[in-house]
């Protein structure tokens, strides 16, 4: 993870996926040094020319990054530990449950 900020009584993590060829942001959520769950932001391919067409993800990030903060802040605020997604397509975007897709939600 590449930067690390609180808030209410939680640590947040974040980062990019590192080598990954494909966007995946990852927001892990500590509690007293304990991983409460994980939320990320996964840009499909065919979305990527919306935030960056060089496909230059730390481009992505620095345009977006208060956007999905104060998505997480939200989750926080509703007490939503589950881990998600909000996954981001050419079409549309849409949340998704981590649970359900266990090969994708390893941050590291």
């Amino acid at each position: 993870m590449q930067e690390k900020w609180t808030y209410k009584n939680y640590e947040i993590q974040e980062g990019l996926k590192p080598g990954s060829r494909t966007f995946r942001y990852f927001f892990k959520i500590l509690e007293n040094g304990e991983k409460k769950c994980n939320y990320c932001v996964w840009i499909a391919d065919d979305a990527m020319e919306k935030f960056d067409p060089s496909r230059q993800f730390d481009a992505v990030v620095t345009s977006q990054k208060e956007a999905w903060q104060a998505w997480v802040k939200e989750k926080i605020d509703d007490q939503d530990f589950r881990n998600r997604a909000l996954k981001i397509e050419k079409q549309g975007q849409q949340e998704i449950n981590l649970s359900e897709m266990s090969d994708h939600i390893s941050p590291d």
